[in-house]
């Protein structure tokens, strides 16, 4: 579902990854490594959020570097820093990712967004909001249009107690059938996910 096909990077002089290859199929795996280790750079390269210098993602059989299209509409995406757009609300997100996925804002999310406790903030803007429940939109916009693949940096932070097992549920669920692969120091979370844990140096 999810395949690294000899991924390179650097920022300047600081090479972050070169010639990185792995095959992940359904399940949950953590990155669980200190800072500075490249785990958001390599979850931003599977996003195509993050320019890689070389090699190739693939998204359930589609290049993210010849049909990023198609690759995008298989994958979710939850970054670290959920404030990329101030001024929009919760529901404007939503309904902005259910149109790009060509899918309808359904049962699923919307029952998502009630055991996260996100209704009551859906049609507040995300200026407005706090840290957790930006989280918690874009975990709920995970939900929409079936992805193969869910990438996640921080998926747990400033989440509340029943917003965590509320999400480590789902993870669960997800990873069934699916690529469930997360950036976190919730220790917790990880095992209540039963996680796999892997290292990014050990992808190299």
């Amino acid at each position: 579902m999810l395949r690294i096909d000899n991924l390179t990077k650097r920022y300047g002089d600081h090479l972050v990854f070169r010639g990185l290859n792995q095959t992940f199929g359904s399940g949950c795996v953590a990155l669980c490594e200190e800072d500075s280790t490249g785990k958001s750079t390599l979850l931003g390269l599977i996003a195509g959020v993050v320019a890689p210098d070389a090699g190739d993602v693939w998204i359930d059989g589609h290049s993210m570097a010849r049909e990023p299209g198609l690759a995008r509409a298989r994958l979710a995406y939850v970054p670290d820093d959920c404030l990329a757009f101030p001024s929009l609300t919760g529901r404007g997100l939503l309904e902005q990712v259910a149109v790009e996925k060509r899918a309808a804002l359904g049962d699923e999310a919307l029952d998502l967004a009630r055991r996260l406790g996100l209704e009551p903030h859906l049609d507040k803007r995300f200026e407005q909001m706090s840290t957790g429940t930006r989280r918690k939109v874009f975990l709920t916009a995970a939900a929409l249009g079936d992805p193969a693949v869910i990438v996640a940096d921080g998926p747990s932070n400033g989440l509340d107690t029943q917003a965590r097992a509320v999400l480590a549920e789902q993870f669960r669920a997800w990873a069934r059938d699916r690529v469930v692969l997360f950036a976190s120091h919730d220790a917790e979370l990880v095992r209540a996910c039963g996680a796999r844990v892997a290292d990014v140096a050990a992808l190299r």
